[in-house]
Order: C-alpha cells, then structure tokens, then sequence
C-alpha cells in the first residue's frame, strides 16, 4: 500500500468578503503526481499556501506522515519537508546556480564565518546531477542561462532541503514544448525517488502527462478526485467549470467588410522573418500557427512598430505605416496584446483605473489635465463591458487573475479605440473557464467589426477561433488556409515538417 505524505481535512480560509477555501479534503502519497486543478479563484493557490505555511487555516488539519502539523511561516514548512516551485523565478539573476541555491545559508569552515565554496559548488553540482543537468557552468550569472535551465536550478534549490513534498505551481508556463517535456522528465525522476508532487497547472495537456490522480476545485470547494484518464477532457472542464463546455470555440456568422491589414514581402533585420505576406479584412478573425522560434511573435513586433523591418510594406487602413513608432501606430487604430502581459502590457503596481486608460489618455484628457472622475467613470464602462473581476477601479492590477488581467490590456485598447489587434498568446497562464471568456470576447470584437490578428502556440485555439490560418515555419509563411480546409492535424504536420507527407 502507498504511504500517504499529505492528508488535509476539511480546510477552510476566508478573507475579507471572500470564502477562498471551504471544508476542502486533499491526500498526497509517496512517489506520485497529484494534479490540482480548477479555473482561476477555484481556490489552488489558497490551499497550496496553507500547506507551504503562507496562510493560517481558519479550521481543519493537516497531517504530514500521519502526524497533525500546522505550520506558522514558509521556513516552518520546509523544516518539515515541504518545498515549492514556482511559476515566477525566485533566484538573484547576477549569482551563480550554487550561490542561488544556498543563498542564505552557505556551507562555512569549522569555526569559522568564511562560506566553503569548494562544498558549496560540490554540494550544488550533486542536486543538479540528480536532474541530469551536469552541463551546467557552475561559475557563470543564472542570468546567462534560458529559462529552461533557470527552472532547473530552482528545482535544484528546493532539493537542497531535502524534501518529501515539492509543490509545482505553474511551472510551465515560461517554458516551450521542448523544455517541459525535459522537465516532466525531471518530475518523473523525483517521483521514483519517492517523492510527492502536486503539481498546478492551467494546461489541460500537460494534466495527462504528468499526473496519476486529479483533483478539482470550483469556487473553494472539493469537487472529485479522480485518476488520470477517467474521466474524458470535456468531462472534466464541465466539472471545473461547472457548466458545458461542448461549444468552446463558438463563433458567429459574419460578413467582412474589405481590407482593413496588409503586410507585403515583410523580412525583419536579424534574419529571423522573411518575406512574409498577409492580409486581415474588418470583422475578421486571422490566426498564425506556428513553432515556438519560428517567427510569430517578431512579425507582430514590426507590425506594430517596435522593430523595423529590413523590407517590405505595411500597410494599415489604406495608408502606408512601414517603419512608423507605436505610438502612431495606436493613433491609428492599431493596438497590441504582447505574450508577455506582466512585462509589456501592464503596469502591474497601478490601479485598473489607470491601466484601463493608459493608452488613450491624449484622447480622453486632451488638455494634460486628468480627472479622476472621469478616469474612474471610463475605467468602470470597461470592467462592466469585460466583466472584470473584482470589480474595484482601484484594485492593483497585480492582484487579479491571469484572466483578468488579460482583460484588463484588451480593455486598454478598446478604450483607446483599436479597431485592429493583434493578440500574441491571448489565453497563455489563464484557465479554461478564463480562456473561454476571453474567446467569446474575441468573437463579440469581430461581430462588432474589429479585426484580430491572433498567434498561439496552442493550434486547437487557432483552428477553432479563426476565419482564415497563416502557417509559419522558420521564418517564412508556408501556406495559409480557409477555416475548415484542412483538419488540425494537418495544420500540426505543415508546422513541423512544412508539408502534409
């Protein structure tokens, strides 16, 4: 029989207006990947923080080895064998991969204040052996490193306290197919060495690679724990959800109105898009599929001005805008949802208030003048018009979901009148119930005669949203189709191999 590590019984957390968790139960056993999953507010981060000793419980117990434990702060927990990996990076971008995983607690010479460095580097070099990362330049800045072996090395980190626990939360979601796929790697090892994982995630693809049993939150409440592959995908979204989701990608009927986009013979100057050509009509909806590094993302950057384009034509609304800034761009109606939203496309310590108007503020204070009625009037059409959530102009935009956030950039744009968008990555970090907003919005945009030029690695996304597809591959626009023309298997082979055989 299994040994259960974790068992949580009737866990309960409330903040100020808001029952985050209600009489939730949860077990975790030695050697096995527990996914938590449920939409955004379901109440994941809350119970993955009591358990890491952030947040007091208001009732319930925990019992780590059968053994009731309650923990007062983080550095409690992990004396306890319960470390976390998160989402964002935790780690001093000029140090070295030893310097970052025993920050603060350095090995000394006997006697001695004078940090080790020879065992500290020993030390480091055997964890990051145990991930199979024994290339790693034990000298050189974290911050020389990709993402990918970032994330190594703070797995490396949390290994150093020898845990029996090591919470995952969104630990993906910076990372590309290729090096999740190396991380799920890395788990598995950790998991036949015994190891609990619970593992956090917003994609559901990831759910059946890595998990051996499922268990849903809604609204800070248990639903079901299940084992992975018993229930089907739409089964299991219904139960987050709590409503049908046979019709996620709905799209309604609609007329184009005549070219509103079109880009001619476009090739950046690092050598990474070359001669790409496309058009985009009014009222439309026009995905790009393609590999991460293919060039997807550099196309929309000189599209909207960020970089310039060594040749070719851009040309918006019958006027040429090739090589023009983005702020000129947006005077003319053209707005941009970066991949990034925290770094690019919001100012995560200000209010919605501000960031829902901080792109049109020439259009609404002409003068120079601000006036915070007016700014809170404006800001309160959009949220109701999006429906953010919470609704509080001056809620920090930090503090909400991912999909909220998301809606907070889209709302930017519409308040400063873009008819013409381009979304890059639109529902990337947000969940299902999230996503399925966010495409419903995106439908209501072209219904009403705005265009969206939409990039997403995940290719059942671009099939299903898109009146038109671009294939991209190394650069280059191979092909492009008509939605319904070719299945999303095909789209899938075309991105890979750049032919269907």
């Amino acid at each position: 029989m299994e040994e259960t590590l974790l068992q949580v019984k009737g866990l309960t957390k409330s903040f100020p207006g808001v029952v985050a968790l209600s009489d939730v139960d949860f077990t975790l056993k030695a050697g096995e990947v527990h996914v938590l999953v449920g939409e955004n507010g379901a109440g994941k981060s809350t119970l993955a923080k009591c358990i890491l000793g952030v947040y007091k419980p208001d009732s319930g117990q925990m019992y780590l080895n059968n053994e009731p434990v309650s923990f007062s702060d983080p550095k409690d927990a992990l004396d306890h064998g319960i470390a976390a990996v998160y989402q964002e990076l935790t780690m001093v971008p000029y140090l070295n991969a030893p310097q970052n995983i025993f920050l603060n607690r350095e090995p000394e010479y006997k006697f001695t204040k004078i940090i080790n460095y020879k065992k500290m580097e020993q030390e480091a070099k055997s964890f990051l052996d145990i991930l199979g990362c024994q290339d790693i330049d034990l000298k050189t800045p974290v911050l020389k490193f990709d993402v990918a072996t970032q994330q190594m090395i703070e797995i490396a980190k949390a290994l150093s306290f020898n845990p029996k626990i090591i919470i995952f939360d969104e630990a993906t979601a910076s990372l590309s197919e290729r090096e999740t796929e190396l991380l799920f790697l890395q788990i598995n090892k950790l998991r036949q060495k015994g190891l609990g994982i619970i593992y956090v995630s917003h994609r559901m693809q990831e759910y059946h690679k890595i998990g051996d049993r499922i268990t849903i939150l809604r609204d800070g409440k248990f639903i079901r724990t299940i084992q992975n592959g018993e229930l089907s995908d739409d089964a299991l979204v219904n139960l987050m959800v709590g409503r049908d989701i046979s019709q996620v990608y709905v799209r309604t009927p609609n007329v184009y109105e005549g070219e509103c986009l079109r880009v001619e013979e476009l090739s950046d100057k690092k050598g990474r898009v070359h001669s790409c050509s496309l058009t985009l009509n009014k009222g439309e909806v026009v995905g790009i599929a393609g590999l991460v590094g293919s060039g997807r993302t550099e196309l929309a950057r000189m599209i909207f001005g960020i970089d310039k384009p060594r040749s070719g034509k851009i040309v918006l609304n019958g006027t040429d805008i090739t090589g023009i800034p983005p702020n000129l761009a947006v005077k003319m109606g053209l707005g941009l949802l970066p991949e990034d939203r925290k770094r690019f496309g919001l100012a995560l310590k200000a209010s919605l208030a501000w960031n829902i108007v901080a792109v049109g503020l020439k259009i609404f204070f002409p003068s120079g003048f601000i006036s915070e009625r007016k700014n809170i009037e404006i800001a309160n059409k959009y949220i109701k018009l999006l429906n953010i959530h919470p609704p509080d102009v001056r809620r920090i935009v930090r503090q909400l979901s991912g999909g909220n956030q998301q809606k907070v950039v889209i709302s930017k744009w519409l308040a400063a009148k873009s008819t013409v968008m381009i979304f890059d990555e639109p529902t990337r970090g947000i969940d299902v119930g999230a996503k399925m907003e966010i495409y419903s919005l995106i439908d209501n945009l072209a219904t009403q005669g705005n265009s969206i030029l939409m990039i997403s690695s995940e290719l059942s996304e671009v099939v299903g949203m898109s009146d038109r597809i671009y294939i991209m591959k190394d650069g280059y626009i191979i092909d492009h189709y008509k939605r319904g023309e070719k299945t999303e298997e095909e789209i899938g082979k075309l991105m890979v191999l750049g032919k269907l055989c």
